[in-house]
């Protein structure tokens, strides 16, 4: 660790990302950007960044040594995210003082000391910022007062909501409130509730003797308006008693109803998209069988039920996706159990489709702990995981699968050589339904629903996984379980 901060290389790499800002570059790519800036000017060994949802947390930005947890869910109800929450909004900390497996997980890879800033929006936390240290003497005051301030950069970033919050449940959405304004004729703003300053980012001061910040609806009806972070508005409006002018108008943020009628649109969409063309493909081949056994080959003939088979199994895949995702369960449901990862691997490549299977290089090592979970899952796993990559990538390339272990965790990852993954999609591709391409002109096809089953499954088994760019070209997929 250095003898003190190397403010000089800290403003370079903070200029680079004001720099990454202002050419239209938000989000996780920025977020990330920042951490992997500030790590060496402070001289910490990793940087974690934390956000908040109603529901707990999740790592959604690692770098250096700590880049492992990248993805790691911290529930509501852990210790370590109480702890988190709790305390003076900077601070040093000892990490083996935080209690929960995660701190536990860290401290083993010799991370025992902390420093944690919260970024907060109005007395609202909306993540905790952690700088990480190996044993030693203490920290000083000016290494605080910059993990500070850099949590407070990523406030900002949050208030801007320019590709933040990562989650659609984050904090700044979801503990909004009804605002209320009241406008003059000319639509200025005369007053302006906290709520309202919650709903739209925008702090009285800024919002006061300005345009409304939105579309007026005629008094006595209703508009719902979505604003350009994605986030949707319902506003009303009506006419103020007395001589004068004035009109009162209110809103709400209805961005999760809008949310729940947009899954329910694109469950039928996808559906019916997705199934039309096995079931196209089975019915032709079928109907030739019928209409033209007599005069084909006994070849073509075993083509058309080999066609048919694939096509079918495609089929029963693509409907364990739907129902699964429509009705929030894992498949198998067993209790966690301790089972070799390094077996039920091997005996899930042969159940991969073929045009997958042939690709899949293991490199597993013979002792490999066992995990703990549900090792019937792990078929589902694999296959999207394997699935995914394969779409993603050239058709004679490897997908490579290895495993590793670490005092808490055993873990997998399947690796591709495809187009690879941009760092602002690494959590969005999580979502259920959502797609890197969109439209009729996608060039890879697929439901949007197999990271997401993966994600479901993993983290019911206290485990979790996560992307990242691989060096050089295409993606990893890394699953972590808990040891048997």
């Amino acid at each position: 660790m250095p003898e003190r901060i190397d403010f000089t290389a800290l403003i370079a790499g903070h200029t680079s990302v004001i720099k990454m800002i202002n050419s239209g570059e938000s989000g996780l790519a920025v977020l990330t950007r920042l951490l992997g800036e500030v790590e060496p000017a402070i001289g910490a060994a990793g940087l974690v960044f934390v956000e908040f949802a109603p529901t707990g947390g999740r790592v959604i930005a690692a770098t250096g040594s700590a880049e492992f947890v990248t993805g790691r869910p911290l529930p509501a109800t852990d210790p370590a995210t109480v702890c988190l929450l709790s305390g003076p909004p900077v601070r040093e900390v000892r990490v083996d003082a935080i209690p929960g497996a995660l701190a536990d997980e860290v401290a083993a890879r010799g991370l025992r000391r902390m420093i944690l800033a919260r970024a907060e929006i109005g007395g609202l936390t909306v993540g905790s910022l952690h700088a990480l240290y190996p044993d030693g003497g203490s920290l000083d005051a000016a290494q605080r007062a910059v993990v500070g301030y850099v949590a407070a950069c990523i406030a900002h970033m949050y208030g801007d909501q320019t590709g933040l919050p990562v989650h659609g449940d984050g904090p700044v959405v979801a503990a909004l409130a009804d605002g209320l304004a009241v406008v003059d004729r000319e639509h200025h703003v005369r007053l302006w509730n906290p709520a309202a300053a919650q709903v739209t980012g925008r702090p009285a001061g800024d919002a006061l003797n300005q345009p409304l910040p939105f579309p007026l609806p005629p008094s006595g009806q209703v508009l719902d308006h979505r604003l350009p972070d994605g986030r949707w508005l319902r506003i009303t409006s009506g006419e103020l008693p007395g001589p004068g002018t004035l009109r009162v108008v209110t809103f709400r943020d209805i961005t999760d109803q809008q949310r729940r009628d947009n899954d329910r649109d694109l469950f039928v969409a996808v559906t019916s998209h997705e199934l039309r063309t096995p079931v196209t493909v089975i019915k032709g081949y079928a109907d030739t069988l019928t209409d033209h056994w007599e005069s084909l080959s006994d070849d073509d003939r075993r083509q058309a039920a080999r066609i048919i088979g694939q096509r079918a199994n495609e089929l029963a895949r693509l409907v364990d996706r739907l129902l699964t995702a429509a009705t929030e369960n894992r498949p198998g449901g067993e209790p966690a159990a301790p089972f070799d990862l390094a077996d039920a691997l091997r005996a899930a490549v042969p159940d991969l489709p073929a045009d997958v299977r042939h690709r899949v290089v293991l490199d597993l090592p013979a002792d490999l702990p066992k995990a703990l979970g549900d090792r019937h899952s792990l078929t589902t796993v694999l296959t999207e995981l394997s699935t995914n990559a394969g779409k993603y990538s050239l058709p004679d390339t490897p997908i490579e699968v290895c495993a590793e272990a670490n005092e808490r965790t055993v873990s997998f990852r399947v690796a591709d050589r495809g187009i690879g993954i941009r760092p602002e999609h690494v959590e969005r591709a999580f979502d259920r339904f959502w797609q890197g391409e969109s439209g009729d002109r996608r060039r890879y096809p697929g439901a949007g629903l197999g990271l997401y089953l993966v994600r479901q499954i993993v983290e019911q088994q206290n485990g979790w996984v996560s992307l990242r760019p691989r060096a050089g070209g295409g993606t990893v997929a890394e699953v972590r379980l808990p040891r048997g």
